[in-house]
């Protein structure tokens, strides 16, 4: 209520609850939506149930420890916990920054790093069996570049036209679309390396100038969004998801997870 109020609240007395509040406010204007939804979900799931009463100035390594224990205990993923545990210790080290506590004591706390699940990409045969399936689909094109240059689902989602440049044969990935409040927003990339230009091979800017046609055939406004809808709004990364599952259904390869198209661009160049 003090924090929606703008009153400050005394430090001496401050609960880890409290803080992470603030904490969550100050940052959403500088981390990524998706970066902050993680934060927020960590924080009142898992943080302030467990040590949310706590005074922050009294917080201990043990605390931290215990919370972690319990929340073993309770049955939590290893990769859940091990998000839990960057929270808590991104938040107190902005608490040492402010010189609120003498020292961040998550840091001190040892999480066991979960065991790396083997990602099965597409196999050589299976993306052949892709993309010959859905070649004259409206999609083809999208599995193609997905499969052939190994974009992430929001930047397939954020590709335009102006990306693109079929005389010169590259692509810029300079922009991705995530859902950030109920909305779909325009983002920068995952991080500065994302953003790159790559040569199109010849396979992927065939697959590209055949959809434009098609779409220019169709006689409606042309479309900023390579791959975005009738109306020329970008494609929903949720809705790509769902069409991912059900090509694999139509096509009968294995569901692999969609992200896994990137590791299966590797597989194919390598």
């Amino acid at each position: 209520d003090r924090i929606e109020r703008n009153v400050p609240i005394p430090v001496s007395s401050m609960t880890v609850e409290a803080y992470l509040a603030d904490w969550l406010q100050h940052i959403k204007q500088h981390v990524r939506p998706s970066t902050w939804r993680s934060y927020d979900l960590n924080t009142r799931l898992h943080i302030v149930p467990r040590i949310g009463r706590k005074r922050l100035t009294a917080l201990t390594v043990r605390d931290v420890r215990l919370m972690v224990d319990r929340m073993k205990v309770d049955g939590v993923g290893a990769r859940t916990i091990q998000y839990v545990h960057a929270t808590i210790r991104a938040a107190l080290e902005h608490a040492y920054r402010e010189e609120l506590v003498s020292r961040n004591v998550a840091k001190l706390v040892r999480v066991e790093k979960p065991r790396p699940t083997a990602k099965e990409p597409l196999s050589v045969a299976e993306a052949r069996k892709l993309l010959s399936a859905t070649k004259g689909d409206d999609d083809h094109a999208m599995w193609t570049v997905m499969l052939m240059l190994g974009l992430r689902r929001s930047e397939i989602c954020g590709l335009r036209w102006d990306n693109v440049d079929l005389e010169g044969r590259t692509l810029s990935v300079t922009q991705s679309v995530q859902r950030v409040e109920g909305k779909l927003t325009e983002l920068p990339t995952k991080t500065r390396r994302s953003t790159r230009t790559v040569p199109l091979p010849a396979g992927v800017r065939k697959a590209l100038v055949e959809h434009r046609a098609r779409h220019l055939a169709d006689e409606g406004p042309e479309q900023p969004y390579v791959l975005g809808t009738k109306v020329g709004t970008p494609l929903d990364p949720r809705n790509l998801s769902r069409r991912w599952t059900r090509v694999c259904q139509e096509v009968g390869i294995r569901q692999v997870p969609l992200h896994s198209l990137r590791h299966s661009c590797v597989s194919l160049l390598l």
